[in-house]
C-alpha cells in the first residue's frame, strides 16, 4: 500500500513493538506528529518540557525495560537539545533511537531557518546515524536503526528525515523484525579453555561486574559462575543489580567511592575476572597500580575494550551470557575458604559508616531501602547523592538503578525516572537528586503531573554543589568558587506550582512519614530533604592514587591530627 513518509515512520515503530515515544514537536516534524495523532490509541506520546528531557526519558525507559527507547525532536534547536541525552546513552550503551526531522532537501546547506547538520553533530556520540532524503529508503533505514541499536554492544542511533521525505509517498510493505542474535562468533574455545584453567589455578579470585552483564541479561548465569568458583564480587556503578547486593559474596562497589573491602580485595587478589566492564578511570584509580598482584581476565562483547585501559592476561570476546554459559559448563565446583574468610574479615573491619543522629544522604538511602524492601527502581542525577544512592541501597535485581555513569549528566535523573515509570508501571520509581541537579531539570515535574506519572523526586538539599565542593574542600584549600547555592529558591513551592505534592523535611522521622505518604498517594511528589553541606562521600580515592589508598572520614581525621 502507498503511504507517506510520516505514516511509514509510525508503521515502522509499530513493527518494532514501540508503545511509547517521548518528544517535542516543531515545524519540520509536524507531518510526523500529524500521523502519530491518528495512531494515539497504539503509540502513546509523552510531551516533555524540554527535548533533553525526552532523550533522558527514552534512555530511562530503555534501561528499565530492556527495550529500545524512542524520542522525537524537530530540526535545529530541537535536534541539538537531544545531544546531551544521546551522549549519555552512548557512554552507557543504552539502546535508543532518536528521530529528528530537518528542512527540505532543497534548503539543506543554505543556513535555512532551524537547519542544523544533526548527523554531523552526533556522529561521535551515536553508534550509527542516518539522514533520509528519499522516502523509498525510509522504512529500511528505520528497521536497520533498531537492529543496530540492539545488537552487540547496544547504543543510540539517530535518524534525521527531511520534511519533504515525510510528505512524499511510496509503497510500504509490513515486515516482522528479525530476531536480534547474541554475539557468539567471536567466542573461541581455546580462549574458554585458557580462562577456565586460570580460574581453576587461582587461590584468591575476585569477580568485577560491569553494566554489560545487565545489558546481556546474564545475572542468573553470573550468580551460578560466582558460586561455582567461590569468589567475592564487586561491581561498577553501571553493574549495580547484576549480582544480588544482599549475597554474602558481594563486597560493594569498586573504585573512587567503592568500599574498602572491594578496593583492598582487588588489590590483594591473584586473579581478577572482569565481566562486561570497561575499566573506567573512576574504577581503576592509578591504572599502573590497579590489581598489580593479579592476572586479569576480561569478558566483553566489544573487542575495542580489551587492553584499552588495563592490560589483560586473557580474554573472551562475546556476549556475557553466552560466555558465562560456556565457562560454567567447563568448570567444576571450587572452594577458597581462607580467601573468603579474609574478605569477610575486611567487610567486618570496614563497614559503611554514617551518622544516625541527623538527616543525611546515607541515612535517607537506607531508609528508602527499608521502606521499599529493596524493590524500587532508583534513578539518580549526578554528584554526592548519586554515590550515596549506589552505596546505601541494596540492588537485588538488574535494571533497578538508572544513572548516568559514563557522561555524568546533571539533570538526567528526573526525565529518566519518568521514562522508567512509564515502562515499569508495576514499580515504585524514585529519583535521587541534589539541589544543583534539580535546578537543571525541575521543569520535567510538569511532565510528570501532566500525565500523572507518579514518580517521587527526593532532593538532597545542602545548598551547595556537593561533589564539586567536596573536591574544593579536600584538594583546593576550601576555596568554594561558585559552588554555594545560598538563595531564596523554594523547591516545595516550585513543585506545587508545577502540580506536584511537595514536602520539606529536616529529620528522619519527617522523611519516613513523607515517603510512606508519597508512595501511598501514587501521584507525582517532591520531598525536599535539608541536609548538612559538610557531609562528604566516603570512602574516597584521591585523584592519581591507587584504589588501595582509599580513605574514609576516620582516616582523614587521623591524618589531620598527625599533621
Amino acid at each position: 500500500m502507498k503511504l507517506n513518509g510520516s505514516e511509514i515512520i509510525v508503521e515502522c515503530l509499530k513493527e518494532q513493538g514501540v508503545d511509547t515515544v517521548f518528544g517535542y514537536p516543531g515545524g519540520a516534524i509536524l507531518n510526523v506528529y500529524d500521523a502519530l495523532y491518528k495512531h494515539s490509541d497504539e503509540i502513546t506520546h509523552i510531551l516533555t518540557s524540554h527535548e533533553q528531557g525526552a532523550a533522558h526519558a527514552a534512555d530511562g525507559y530503555a534501561r528499565a525495560t530492556g527495550k529500545v527507547g524512542v524520542c522525537f525532536a524537530t530540526s535545529g534547536p530541537g535536534a541539538t537539545n537531544l545531544v546531551t541525552g544521546i551522549a549519555t546513552s552512548y557512554m552507557d550503551s543504552t539502546p535508543v533511537v532518536a528521530i529528528t526531522c530537518n528542512v527540505t532537501v532543497s534548503l539543506l546547506g543554505k543556513d535555512s531557518f532551524q537547519e542544523i547538520d544533526i548527523q554531523g553533530v552526533t556522529m561521535p556520540i551515536t553508534k550509527h546515524n542516518f539522514i533520509v532524503k528519499d522516502v523509498n529508503t525510509l522504512a529500511d533505514t528505520i528497521r536497520k536503526a533498531f537492529r543496530i541499536a540492539q545488537e552487540g554492544r547496544p547504543g543510540p542511533v539517530l535518524i534525521d528525515v527531511t520534511k519533504d521525505a515525510t510528505a512524499a509517498e511510496c509503497d510500504y510493505v509490513k515486515e516482522t523484525p528479525k530476531l536480534i542474535e547474541r554475539k557468539t562468533e567471536s567466542i573461541r574455545e581455546e580462549d574458554i579453555d585458557t580462562v577456565t584453567e586460570m580460574i581453576a589455578q587461582a587461590k584468591k579470585p575476585f569477580v568485577f561486574v560491569g553494566g554489560g552483564v545487565v545489558l546481556s541479561g546474564a545475572s542468573e548465569e553470573l550468580a551460578r559462575f560466582v558460586h561455582k568458583i567461590d569468589a567475592p564480587v564487586a561491581d561498577s556503578l553501571m553493574g549495580k543489580g547484576a549480582f544480588d547486593n544482599s549475597d554474602p559474596l558481594y563486597t560493594g562497589m569498586l573504585g573512587m567511592h567503592g568500599t574498602k573491602t572491594s578496593n583492598y580485595g582487588v588489590s590483594e587478589c591473584d586473579l581478577l575476572i572482569a565481566i562486561g566492564a570497561r575499566f573506567s578511570d573512576r574504577v581503576t584509580g592509578n591504572a599502573s597500580k590497579f590489581a598489580s598482584n593479579a592476572k586479569i581476565i576480561h569478558f566483553d562483547v566489544d573487542a575495542a575494550e580489551i587492553n584499552k585501559n588495563i592490560k589483560t592476561d586473557a580474554c573472551v570476546i562475546g556476549d556475557a551470557l553466552e560466555v558465562l554459559k560456556r565457562v560454567n559448563s567447563k568448570i567444576g565446583q571450587l572452594e577458597h575458604h581462607e580467601w573468603i574468610e579474609h574478605i569477610k574479615e575486611l567487610k567486618e573491619k570496614y563497614p559503611m559508616r554514617y551518622r544516625k543522629d541527623c538527616l543525611n544522604g546515607p541515612y535517607i538511602m537506607e531508609t528508602i531501602n527499608e521502606i521499599t524492601d529493596s524493590n524500587a527502581i532508583i534513578a539518580t542525577d549526578v554528584g554526592q547523592h548519586q554515590m550515596w544512592a549506589a552505596q546505601h541501597y541494596t540492588y537485588k535485581q538488574p535494571r533497578t538503578l538508572i544513572t548516568s555513569g559514563g557522561l555524568g549528566t546533571m539533570g538526567f535523573g528526573l526525565g529518566a525516572a519518568i521514562g522508567a515509570k512509564v515502562g515499569r508501571k508495576d514499580k515504585v520509581v524514585i529519583n535521587i537528586a541534589g539541589d544543583g541537579c534539580f535546578r537543571m531539570n525541575m521543569n520535567e515535574i510538569a511532565t510528570a503531573t501532566r500525565y500523572n506519572i507518579p514518580v517521587i523526586e527526593i532532593i538532597f538539599n545542602n545548598h551547595v554543589l556537593g561533589m564539586v565542593r567536596q573536591w574544593q574542600d579536600l584538594f583546593y584549600g576550601k576555596r568554594y568558587s561558585s559552588t554555594v547555592l545560598d538563595d531564596t529558591v523554594d523547591f516545595v513551592k516550585v513543585s506545587e506550582g508545577l502540580g506536584a505534592k511537595g514536602y520539606r523535611v529536616s529529620s528522619i522521622e519527617e522523611f519516613k512519614a513523607a515517603l510512606k505518604e508519597a508512595i501511598e498517594l501514587n501521584i507525582p511528589c517532591v520531598i525536599d530533604c535539608l541536609i548538612d553541606r559538610e557531609d562528604k562521600v566516603f570512602p574516597m580515592v584521591s585523584p592519581g592514587a591507587a584504589i588501595s589508598e582509599a580513605f574514609d572520614r576516620q582516616d582523614l581525621e587521623n591524618k589531620n591530627k598527625n599533621n
